[in-house]
């Protein structure tokens, strides 16, 4: 395993980092990326190289190939870690804002994975790990555009596994529940700004917010998330899907146990919908 050579997209913090960490710790090549480099200068004073990637600038996806392979002379292991959660109403959602949110979430691991393919069809194998979601697996109230993007990945993820297993290259799916990181401030602030005084939503702007940050609550630490993960992804035969992380597991159960319309009365209930039906009838 000494001689693994990882890539992993948004290694400034939280997951990301833990990750290019973990994977250094049990001897591995590491590269870790992010859009600015002084970000993860941490990483580079503890050995790892760095370069410079934006995930949705191709010219800077295929440099960061160029780089990886100048450097390592491969890459065994890549890591799509990098993206953000668009929270807020779905009719508040902007055309912009949900392009930008399918941008960074769907159409970049693919395009970095289009880009990394012919490197590890050359060298006879591969493992390109998407950092899919839960919220993949259930939608909740005030975060459809975020978990759109993630349940396309999964479909896609299905879609590449097949398609590339002849070459040698296999395609893993993780769906984290909570992990401690900066996620949730990132989430609050794309809700706060998606939120305005004359939304519908507004009178439950609270609950929106809350639902933003959700995934920080009794969380599980991003470094034990990593030792996990790194645990599963260095195996001869890595799973297909990787859940981990607090309710990483209840929520897909719920939802497979509940009929539909019970856990839609659910969420209006738990998201402060029904108080909008309320006031609506007075």
């Amino acid at each position: 395993m000494k001689e693994k050579v990882v890539l992993v997209t948004g290694s400034s913090s939280g997951i990301g980092a833990a990750l290019c960490r973990e994977f250094y710790r049990r001897g591995c090549r590491v590269i870790a990326t992010a859009r600015r480099l002084e970000s993860i200068d941490a990483l580079r004073v503890a050995g790892m190289q760095t370069v410079q990637l934006d995930v949705n600038d191709a010219a800077q996806i295929a440099r960061c190939v160029e780089q990886a392979v100048e450097c390592a002379g491969r890459v065994d292991v890549l890591v799509n870690n990098a993206g953000y959660g668009q929270m807020g109403p779905a009719i508040d959602v902007s055309d912009a804002q949900l392009r930008a949110q399918l941008e960074c979430n769907l159409v970049a691991p693919l395009a970095l994975t289009r880009a990394f393919a012919p490197v590890m069809r050359a060298q006879g194998s591969g493992l390109v790990v998407n950092m899919g979601s839960i919220s993949g697996v259930v939608t909740t109230p005030f975060s459809g555009a975020y978990c759109a993007s993630k349940a396309a990945l999964h479909a896609l993820d299905d879609a590449l596994r097949m398609e590339l297993a002849p070459f040698g290259i296999r395609v893993v799916t993780v769906q984290p529940g909570s992990v401690r990181s900066g996620f949730g401030a990132a989430a609050l602030q794309t809700a706060e700004q998606t939120v305005g005084n004359e939304s519908w939503y507004a009178p439950i702007e609270a609950r929106i917010l809350e639902r933003a940050n959700m995934s920080q609550v009794d969380a599980t630490s991003a470094e034990a998330f990593a030792a996990r993960l790194v645990s599963r992804l260095l195996r001869a035969k890595p799973p297909a899907r990787i859940r981990l992380g607090r309710k990483s597991l209840v929520g897909p159960l719920v939802k497979r146990l509940l009929p539909r319309a019970l856990l839609d009365r659910v969420f209006v209930r738990r998201f402060g919908l029904a108080a909008l039906a309320a006031k609506k009838g007075e």
